[in-house]
């Protein structure tokens, strides 16, 4: 797994046969999503006008995440990656097409709303573990930092465009029409899903054997395999807490920090803040894939979590506007990279036989705990003000990286893996 020996190609992952679809597939999705998210916030803002919904959106999203991404983990390892990522995809589609209906006709109602928000995100607990495993069976391992890398390019991408796409459907087409042809977007990487030559029954060795499916004790046994393997278990207690501390909840807190920052329109102020976090991470993604940078180690990937700390702290506190929006700019960029770093060397150093149980939890800690984020960041803002609680988030998940520094030592020393 050292890179000593072999010259850096740019955007290796993308030369690998089939992986090309597969990222173009996935940021389609993404965008869909996002899309998605705008036309229905929008249809519940305006036929409810009760702001609590917007909280119960943001819980039903990452709620099935904490509770059954290990379990949808368990399954992949029983079952064909492939019909798991299509699976989710016509829950997406159902989602959709139901949101549609029920606008069309005036019918929507509250138990509606929840109901198909909780369902829109079990359709994406079942894509996303999924769709890391079946990374490891499109490319070589040589190349997994760089597939890896890539494909939270391509989410990210697929959050800048989804929102564009969502108010273009809305404008041309209106919420009931518009959101039933976002649902011909999940169509082409549900289609080619179907045929594509990858997953477990496609390997040299055949099908390994299936595993049951044992319900808590496949968790209660996956964190006892993890335990055995500290570069895994630096990564998932790293990923998990920055998901618990800070997470994705000062972006929902964006609107209000446009507004104490003032200087342009609040629009221009709001829109252009979450663009500056999705642009660094897409450059991110562009640069380190292109100049071979960042191989992937437990010791790098603290030390970014650390520097994103930094950029997050400061942007807490900033009352300039140019600093604030390069400081998400630094944000976004070291998200990307230290994230898409863990995922890498928790994907290599998975046992092949226990690898989508082992990707579930990653997935329950790094997004499932974004569900406390809101407690750390929202709520706790209600009482001090979103500057000093984004700000003391930010120190709590400075101390924590510091404590795996220390605790994990040998672990950083391990030789660096491909980039």
């Amino acid at each position: 797994m050292s890179t000593s020996a072999q010259p850096h190609v740019a955007f290796a992952a993308l030369r690998q046969p089939g992986y090309g679809m597969f990222f173009l597939g996935n940021a389609i999705v993404m965008m869909a999503d996002n899309a998605e998210h705008v036309i229905t916030y929008l249809a519940i803002d305006h036929t409810f006008h009760r702001p609590a919904l917007g909280g119960i959106a943001v819980l039903a999203h990452w709620l099935p995440y904490l509770l059954f991404a290990n379990y949808s983990g368990a399954l992949t390892d029983r079952f064909d990656p492939r019909r798991m990522i299509q699976i989710g995809l016509v829950l997406f589609m159902t989602c959709s097409i139901t949101w549609g209906v029920l606008l069309h006709f005036g019918h929507l109602q509250v138990w509606h709303a929840v109901a198909l928000l909780t369902l829109h995100g079990i359709a994406g607990v079942f894509w996303t573990p999924a769709a890391q495993v079946l990374i490891q069976y499109i490319v070589r391992p040589q190349y997994l930092q760089s597939a890896v890398r890539l494909a939270a390019t391509g989410r990210f991408l697929g959050m800048l465009t989804g929102p564009v796409i969502g108010n273009v459907l809305l404008l041309t087409l209106g919420s009931s029409t518009g959101i039933l042809f976002n649902a011909l977007i999940y169509l082409p990487l549900l289609v080619w899903l179907w045929r594509a030559p990858y997953g477990p029954r496609f390997q040299p060795t055949g099908v390994a054997p299936r595993p049951a499916l044992r319900g808590l004790r496949d968790l209660f046994e996956t964190l006892q395999i993890v335990r055995r393997h500290p570069q895994i278990l630096c990564m998932t207690l790293l990923a998990g807490g920055a998901a618990f501390f800070i997470g994705s909840a000062y972006q929902a807190q964006m609107p209000r920090f446009a507004a104490d920052l003032g200087g342009v329109s609040l629009g221009r102020a709001y829109a252009a803040l979450l663009g500056a976090d999705a642009a660094g991470a897409l450059t991110a993604g562009m640069l380190l894939e292109s100049l071979a940078l960042l191989k992937a180690r437990a010791g790098t990937a603290i030390a970014l979590t650390l520097l994103w700390c930094v950029a997050i702290g400061g942007f807490a506190l900033s009352h300039n506007y140019l600093l604030s929006l390069a400081l998400l700019f630094l944000a976004g960029f070291l998200e990307l990279s230290f994230n898409s770093m863990a995922q890498t060397l928790v994907q290599l150093h998975a046992p092949i036989d226990h690898r989508g149980r082992i990707i579930g939890l990653f997935v329950m800690a790094g997004l499932g705990l974004r569900f406390f984020s809101g407690i750390s960041v929202g709520l706790f803002g209600e009482l001090v003000g979103v500057h000093l609680s984004l700000a003391a988030s930010a120190a709590g998940l400075t101390l924590w990286a510091l404590w795996l520094g220390w605790r994990f030592r040998p672990a950083q020393r391990a030789r660096p893996l491909v980039a």
